[in-house]
């Protein structure tokens, strides 16, 4: 694949050389264009060594080859990081003062944003309004991420992790629709910890993976994405906002909180069943006498709750056979986004009788689709890969072969796409 990295001059700009090795070390060929002002931050001739192909910011340079045109119109993706606010700006009002945004303006391949600036530059009017008229252009705009910015500042306006930039840039070139664009997304990751003592706790062995792949997933394809994440040690995903909790309690506050007026809520997160009656305020010291057994006590069913909620909202179900249309725009109940999700995707870990008691949770829980894998030693906690099958409401199964958690992470947002119409 053909990629045009475009560096706009932002002190991250340093953080691009990155990016760039992520895309040659795949296979991809990497043409870079930087503004004249990033060339300030990071040189030509270190963009020309990581790329191997010549780099220029100006259109005057081997005018012959008509670089302007010809580089926007052979690349299969172009992504811009940092992107700061004057190259936003530009790109929206279609101006083409330099090499880079005259590639903006003749790219018919997909393009991704990924900007870095002050968190008062982003969160500007002028800036916001820029970034909604890309994004309803079909740009892909990631969310910068919250963190430490130049000097002593921190807030919203930090360049997001580079591995996790390419990662995005993955989905968007799998050629997967920007059908998500424009809705609001909760997703759950993780497992949840309950605490026996200050130091002991009860947990599972969810690493946070699939869910973290749902998330990547849903901002390529143009989500706004909240990222619920339960003791989850792994770079928060480009574009997603992430809220960090630790017990099933957490976890549900959190997700109801973020669920008031979002479309979709998928609870990929393990949360646990249970947890200790008491909690121990000082370690329980090891004796010769055998311990207290812990006695447990339920935790609340957050998927459950969510479908009763929705229930009681009043939403309206379809069959599945309507048309691929699960769930109605419920547009004379809910007048702009409610306080219940139009869409509640579950997950079901089982080590036996996958299907009858996938079945059973998916009736049980009142969600639209059921993720149901199969559990074990080996077998998708901590790893890569994934099969699943994801049950549908009053429609058939759909199988997920054996292969990266982002297949089964599209798949899902297929079928959601589909039932918000």
């Amino acid at each position: 694949m053909k990629v045009v990295l475009g560096v706009s001059g932002g002190i991250a700009a340093y953080k691009a050389c990155e990016l760039l090795r992520l895309f040659t070390e795949s296979g991809h060929e990497v043409r870079v264009v930087p503004t004249r002002e990033a060339l300030k931050f990071v040189g030509a001739p270190t963009w020309a060594a990581l790329s191997g192909n010549p780099v220029s910011a100006e259109v005057w340079d081997d005018v012959h080859e008509v670089p302007h045109v010809r580089i926007g119109k052979q690349a299969d993706l172009v992504v811009v990081a940092p992107a700061t606010a004057d190259v936003l700006a530009k790109a929206a009002y279609g101006l083409a003062g330099d090499l880079l945004t005259n590639t903006l303006l003749t790219a018919t391949c997909p393009v991704v944003f990924a900007p870095a600036m002050h968190t008062e530059m982003w969160q500007h009017p002028a800036t916001r309004a820029n970034v909604a008229t890309l994004r309803e252009r079909g740009a892909v705009v990631i969310d910068p991420a919250v963190g430490r910015l130049t000097g002593a500042d921190t807030g919203p306006g930090r360049l997001p992790d580079p591995a996790e930039i390419f990662q995005v840039c993955l989905r968007v070139l799998r050629g997967r629709p920007r059908d998500l664009a424009g809705r609001k997304i909760v997703v759950s990751a993780g497992g949840t910890r309950e605490a026996i003592d200050p130091v002991r706790y009860i947990g599972n062995r969810s690493s946070g993976l699939q869910g973290y792949a749902l998330a990547r997933t849903a901002v390529a394809r143009g989500a706004e994405v909240t990222l619920v994440a339960a003791n989850v040690v792994l770079p928060d995903p480009a574009g997603a906002s992430v809220v960090r909790v630790e017990s099933a309690a957490q976890l549900r506050e959190a997700v109801l909180a973020a669920s008031d007026g979002a479309d979709v809520v998928v609870m990929a997160a393990a949360v646990a069943d249970f947890r200790p009656a008491t909690r121990h305020d000082a370690k329980i010291k090891k004796s010769d006498a055998e311990p207290e057994p812990i006695h447990l006590t339920k935790n609340p069913d957050i998927l459950a709750e969510l479908g009763e909620r929705r229930r009681q909202a009043g939403d309206a179900v379809l069959p599945a056979s309507d048309p691929g249309l699960g769930v109605r725009d419920a547009g004379d109940a809910r007048p702009g986004r409610g306080a219940y999700p139009l869409v509640i995707v579950g997950f079901a870990a089982e080590t036996h009788d996958v299907l009858a008691n996938g079945q059973a949770k998916l009736a049980r829980k009142g969600c639209d689709l059921l993720v149901v894998n199969r559990v074990g030693e080996g077998l998708v906690f901590g790893t890569p890969d994934n099969a699943a099958t994801v049950l549908v409401a009053g429609g058939e199964p759909v199988d997920v072969p054996l292969g990266p958690k982002e297949d089964v992470a599209d798949t899902v947002w297929d079928l959601v796409a589909a039932r918000l119409g």
